[in-house]
């Protein structure tokens, strides 16, 4: 197991998602997504930022979006084009 200093941020305002609950199931998917993919990923700073209805999705489709977002994040750092 390699040690990654890759490190994550997370905001989820108040504003796009309006009650704490579901706030926080959002930031919960989201940490345990990226601890799954952490030792893949080379050492960046990464800040996800929620947008208005986020709360509004399923569990499932929040997964499912993480590991879309990480399939693309991944082909970036392959052609090192990160902005």
């Amino acid at each position: 197991m390699k040690n990654s200093d890759t490190r994550l941020g997370i905001i989820v305002a108040k504003k796009h998602v309006k009650h704490a609950v579901q706030r926080n199931r959002i930031k919960r998917l989201l940490r345990e997504s990226f601890r799954c993919k952490r030792n893949s990923l080379p050492n960046l700073d990464l800040v996800i930022l929620a947008k208005k209805g986020a709360g509004k999705i399923s569990n499932p489709e929040i997964s499912e979006e993480f590991q879309y977002l990480w399939l693309k994040l991944s082909r970036k750092l392959a052609n090192k084009t990160i902005r």
